[in-house]
């Protein structure tokens, strides 16, 4: 019987959700891999693009990441700053769901839960986001069960609120909480 590990980890921003690259030139982006010594079959649970950063599962356990990103409707919760002052119009747009494309093709996102938040208290990011100089930003909680490309983003730029940073800080029961950006823990399980 084989054993399966498990890992949580602070996705940096500029790293991809992988740990090779299929780019013929090798790629300009930094891999998972560079964190830390994860075994061979080790998977990333779902993906953060490369410019996302903050709570990723990785596992060797392919039924537990189908579960996660397939199967179980487990939500994530996202801090997302937002450029200009987002309105409770606009959250509630985004609350109700709102159209997005993906694929080429026309989508509609499902009701989701979207609230105001203060300014998160997060370590500064290593590419700078420009300062109050360029006007307002918000910070918005956004949660979810689906997880189309980019579709937070998306979402956020269907209401003329493109985002500026995009931290995720929880999955189902599992939370970011104070880690450090590039920090990695091994545990026991995730479901």
């Amino acid at each position: 019987m084989q054993t399966h590990r498990h890992f949580i980890i602070h996705k940096p921003y500029g790293f991809l959700s992988q740990f090779i690259t299929n780019q013929k030139k090798g790629g300009k982006h930094k891999m998972l891999g560079e964190l830390h010594n994860f075994p061979e079959g080790t998977m990333a649970v779902g993906r953060l693009d490369v410019k996302s950063e903050g709570l990723l599962l990785l596992t060797t356990d392919g039924k537990v990441s189908d579960f996660i990103t397939t199967r179980g409707k487990v939500e994530k919760e996202y801090y997302v700053q937002v450029n200009g002052q987002i309105t409770p119009e606009k959250i509630k747009q985004l609350q109700q769901g709102v159209e997005i494309g993906f694929d080429g093709k026309k989508y509609q996102t499902k009701p989701c839960k979207i609230k105001l938040i203060d300014t998160p208290d997060f370590p500064e990011r290593s590419k700078k986001i420009r300062d109050d100089r360029h006007g307002p930003t918000s910070w918005i909680s956004v949660t979810l069960t689906e997880g189309k490309f980019r579709q937070v983003r998306k979402m956020t730029s269907a209401v003329d609120c493109p985002t500026l940073r995009l931290v995720r800080v929880r999955v189902g029961s599992i939370e970011l909480g104070t880690m450090d950006s590039g920090e990695v823990i091994e545990v026991d399980g995730l479901y």
